[in-house]
Order: structure tokens, then sequence, then C-alpha cells
């Protein structure tokens, strides 16, 4: 019998790094779980699989994984593309609502959570020469301070903190978790990011040998590069 294929699960299937991150696993055998709220099931190919999701409810998140698996089986490698932010003015980030911070939260940090959870759940139930990887689609702003942008300060800081917590705690089994941080060649924040860059390192950083620098901050073209406020 034929070897499955892998599965990449895709959360936050946008048309930027979504779509780099899906073409890069597809270039290379995977069967791809794509979901989001604009993804339709009526486009599912042999070897692709659209889920519909709010990931302001992480229900929703289950409900990829049971997608995923019922189609393809256990996802090998998981991405959390996924990002909402309320801003406020530069001078008054207590402007921001506490119902917007929790609305932010639901979808920054405890929608990560709960897919990396999922994802180490069906990680114990895979061989060892699966890849096992968790990739969160992270910024800067896990690192530095933009007051206008409270919200995606503690939601990022708050999903980078979790990818920290378990690239340390799963080492030994052979998991791995990143944390990709795309910046320009000095260092600076990119704003206009590159999804074809995102997914070739993602599927680097999947097939690595073992864990390498939790926060993956990264030049396009050159892959992981170390910078000042670059975390371990």
């Amino acid at each position: 019998m034929a070897a499955k294929s892998p599965v990449v699960l895709i959360l936050g299937a946008g048309p930027n790094i979504g779509a780099g991150v899906a073409k890069a696993f597809a270039s290379k055998g995977y069967n791809i779980g794509l979901a989001a709220r604009s993804v339709k099931s009526s486009e599912d190919t042999d070897t692709q699989v659209n889920i519909a999701a709010d990931f302001s409810k992480t229900e929703d998140v289950v409900n990829a994984f049971d997608v995923v698996k019922k189609k393809f089986g256990i996802p090998h490698v998981v991405v959390y593309n996924v990002s909402v932010a309320h801003f406020t003015p530069a001078d008054d980030p207590f402007a921001l609502s506490l119902a917007d911070l929790r609305a932010d939260n639901e979808v920054n940090i405890f929608g990560a959570f709960v897919a990396a959870q999922e994802a180490v759940q069906g990680f114990a139930q895979l061989p060892n020469s699966a890849a096992r990887a968790f990739i969160t689609t992270g910024n800067v702003l896990n690192v530095a301070v933009l007051p206008k942008f409270l919200s995606q300060n503690t939601g990022k800081s708050g999903a980078s903190g979790i990818i920290a917590t378990a690239a340390e705690a799963y080492a030994g089994k052979g998991y791995k978790f990143y944390y990709a941080d795309e910046r320009k060649a000095d260092g600076a924040p990119k704003y206009r990011v590159d999804g074809e860059a995102h997914g070739k390192l993602y599927y680097e950083l999947a097939h690595g040998e073992k864990q390498g620098p939790w926060h993956q901050t990264f030049v396009a073209g050159q892959g992981y590069t170390k910078f000042e406020n670059s975390r371990l």
C-alpha cells in the first residue's frame, strides 16, 4: 500500500501568506487543509479541503482539525496564520475598550492556544518520522512597543509566549514550535510581507531535524536572521 501523503492545516488561509504556504507544501506532496471565512467547500479537490471558519469562535478551530482528520488524517504541520486588531490613538492606548481587547485576544491568543493544543494531541499519534511542527505567523509586536497597537502588542506577546513555552516543553518529543516574524534587511518591521518567502521558510522549519530558535526573525531570500531584539 502506498504511504499516505502528509497533511498541513493552514488556519487563516488568506491570499498572501496562506496562499504562499499552501503552494509551498502542495509542491512537496502535502494534502492541504485551508480554513478561513472566505473559502468554499464546493471548491474542494482530491488534495485540498476548504473549511469555513470564524476564528472568533475557538470551536471553529477544533472543527477545522476534525474536518481535516476525517478527510486526510492527522495534520503533520499546523500553521496559525490568524490575526485581528482594534486600533487606538497613539497617545491614548486605553481608549481601547475591554470588550474589544477580549475579542481580539480570543483570536490572537486563545485561538492560537487551542490550535497548538489540538496539534499536540495529533502529534502524539504520528510517527517520529513525521514533521510535527506548529508555526504561528507573528510580527515585531512581541518585542516592540507601538502604542496605537496595544491590542496587537498584547496578542502577539501572548502568542509568542505560547510558542516559547511549547518549544521548550516538547523539544524532547521532537515537536517543533515557531513564531515567524518577517523583517527588512536592517531588522525593521516589514509591513508588506512576502507570502512566498513565508511558505519557503515554513516548509524548511517544519522539516528541520530539531527545534531551532523559536522566534524566527527572517528576511526574504535570506532566511533566519538574528537581530538585536530577536528572542531565542
